[in-house]
Formats: C-alpha cells, sequence, structure tokens
C-alpha cells in the first residue's frame, strides 16, 4: 500500500467516524438532537405567537370597555 492509499483510507475513517457521530449509531445522533431543538424552538415561536395575539385581543376589549364606560 503506497502513502497515498493509507492517507486516503485514513481519511475514510475519520469521515466515517464523524458520520457516526453526526447521524448516531443506533442512538440520536448530533443532527436529531439540532433537529429537535429546532422544532421545540419552532414550538415556543408558535406559542408566542398565539399568546401574542390573545393579549392584543384583550388589550382591544380592555380599550373599547374603557372608551364605553367613558361616555
Amino acid at each position: 500500500m503506497t502513502d497515498f492509499e493509507a492517507q486516503v483510507l485514513g481519511d475514510l475513517s475519520a469521515l466515517k467516524s464523524q458520520m457516526h457521530a453526526l447521524l448516531g449509531v443506533g442512538q440520536p445522533g448530533r443532527l436529531s438532537l439540532l433537529e429537535e431543538r429546532v422544532e421545540r424552538h419552532e414550538r415556543t415561536v408558535q406559542r408566542m405567537k398565539g399568546v401574542g395575539g390573545a393579549l392584543s385581543v384583550l388589550m382591544t376589549l380592555f380599550h373599547v370597555a374603557l372608551d364605553v364606560m367613558r361616555r
């Protein structure tokens, strides 16, 4: 085996171990953990949008009630 072949096989071995860490071998890898974090973040953002919408409706109703009480 030449030095070039040994280098290529060494690099391939390193790449294979990095892919196993990224994708996971029977366990969640870093990529699946990252996907879970993104999904959690997206759920939180959607929840905050809903809370903001509900608060804006409540504030509008409160201001309408104040205007009605002034008259």
